[in-house]
């Protein structure tokens, strides 16, 4: 068995990891790269293998950082399956025709104000592109042996973090490799805890917050404390969220707050359709989350769902206190960008970030005090107030997912550690090795390794 890393080294995003098997090429997450512009080129570089090369497509969940180079590579000729989760392949259905979308959506965009240095600007694949890349899903119940090839299974653990997010234990008959995917927090708003591992002789595990631990802070009182204030000053609140997890997750919290008058009722947006109709899935999926029916309806006659671009125009040129959640969580494209344009200039109005913001965003240049950011080739002023709320995370942190990790009876023979920043990597690997006494290192980009 052999393991190449394709992505996600030295950073959190772009999650690949091509297994080989004899003959057999089996690639576990196929991730975009998102974020700064120098990792987004490498949507554009051909990887090591040919996409009809591959026997297989394993998914841990569904964020484009995991599934969203999928249409590239059915689109490159990969005619096989995709396994994931039920709840991911709902949820694929969602995210990855809207991700071609919005990326002609911005090709068009770029052409029409002139500031891209391509001509004509292309997206990296379309809406249709998408469309037939879900023909290929293949849903995979949790906890269920799935025979994916001959001679080699995979099974699906709960890992918390969003529906559908699955740790993958793929079998060759003799080797256990693990793939922990995004690990949830045992403490989530909304997910269950992730499920205890058995066995693992190799594992890849992230480190989205291996350098840190979070924070004890009561999150929905700052919450509810910055609502009050910006509504106070007559301003709006813009709370930029990812379409699938925590959308739902800020807007449960709201319900909560509003009914128990902790904040003013202002009228509360969901201005994203993604999220809109990732939020629909929830709702379906009610019994495999802590969200009940009834929290699924009292969230659904709060929100005022912002569908049309026309809408959504409207929305953005008010100037009524109200909350907006807008997509993308990291301020890296989609609607919450008009939203920012129209917000940041304004002292009286806020910005609240309640989840991860990667190295070199928007959302990671705003939290730490830009005086002004480019949206759509325009420096916008920042004189709006911006607040990030590290305890509304959906990644366990370093010293969570040390304590999940102890149920592995056995230790594995390797550990490498992923899916981070450089530090947070080298910190989650240090932490496991110091205090597990695991052999766990952060490999390289394009680095193989055979496992014997």
């Amino acid at each position: 068995m052999e393991l190449q890393f394709l992505g996600a080294t030295g950073t959190v995003t772009g999650s690949k990891y091509l297994v080989t098997i004899d003959d057999k090429k089996i690639l576990v997450d196929c991730g975009l790269y998102q974020g700064v512009k120098h990792y987004r080129q490498m949507n554009r570089q051909p990887l090591p293998v040919k996409a009809e090369e591959l026997s297989a497509i394993v998914l841990t969940h569904a964020h484009l950082d995991h599934s969203g180079y999928l249409p590239l590579l059915i689109k490159q000729g990969y005619s096989g399956a995709v396994y994931a989760t039920p709840g991911t392949c709902e949820l694929c259905k969602i995210l990855l025709p809207d991700s071609g979308f919005l990326q002609e959506e911005d090709a068009k965009y770029a052409k029409y104000k002139g500031y891209s240095k391509h001509n004509p600007p292309l997206p990296l694949y379309t809406e249709e592109d998408a469309r037939r890349a879900l023909k290929h899903l293949w849903p995979s119940p949790f906890g269920e042996f799935h025979e994916i090839l001959p001679g080699i299974t995979i099974r699906f653990r709960p890992a918390g973090h969003i529906l559908g997010a699955a740790c993958v234990e793929l079998f060759d008959g003799h080797e256990m490799l693990v793939f922990t995917g995004d690990v949830g927090r045992p403490d989530d708003v909304i997910m269950y805890p992730p499920e205890s591992l058995k066995r693992a002789d190799y594992l890849v595990m992230e480190s989205t917050y291996g350098d840190r631990t979070h924070l004890s802070m009561d999150a929905e009182e700052a919450l509810a404390s910055a609502i009050t204030e910006t509504a106070s000053a007559g301003g709006t609140v813009l709370i930029p969220a990812f379409a699938v997890g925590r959308a739902q997750m800020v807007l449960h919290i709201l319900e909560k707050l509003r009914a128990d008058n902790r904040i003013p009722k202002l009228p509360i947006y969901l201005n994203s359709p993604m999220a809109i109709k990732a939020t629909e899935v929830f709702h379906r999926f009610h019994e495999k989350h802590r969200l009940t029916e009834d929290d699924c309806r009292r969230i659904d006659s709060m929100t005022h769902y912002v569908r049309t671009i026309e809408e959504s125009k409207a929305l953005a040129d008010q100037s009524f206190p109200g909350i907006i959640v807008s997509a993308s969580g990291m301020a890296s494209g989609g609607r919450v960008l008009h939203h920012l344009k129209h917000i940041l200039p304004n002292h009286r109005n806020s910005v609240l970030f309640v989840g991860y913001q990667a190295m070199g965003t928007r959302g990671e240049k705003l939290v730490n005090g830009a005086a002004s950011i480019k949206i759509h080739g325009q420096d916008v002023p920042v004189r709006a107030k911006i607040r990030d709320f590290d305890g509304f995370s959906a990644h366990a942190d370093s010293g969570q997912i040390v304590s999940w990790l102890k149920s592995i009876k056995t230790p594995p023979r390797q550990v490498f550690v992923t899916h981070g920043e450089e530090s947070a990597a080298a910190a989650m690997a240090e932490k496991v090795s110091a205090e597990l006494g695991w052999n766990a290192r952060v490999p390289e980009l394009l680095e193989k390794v055979t496992l014997k």
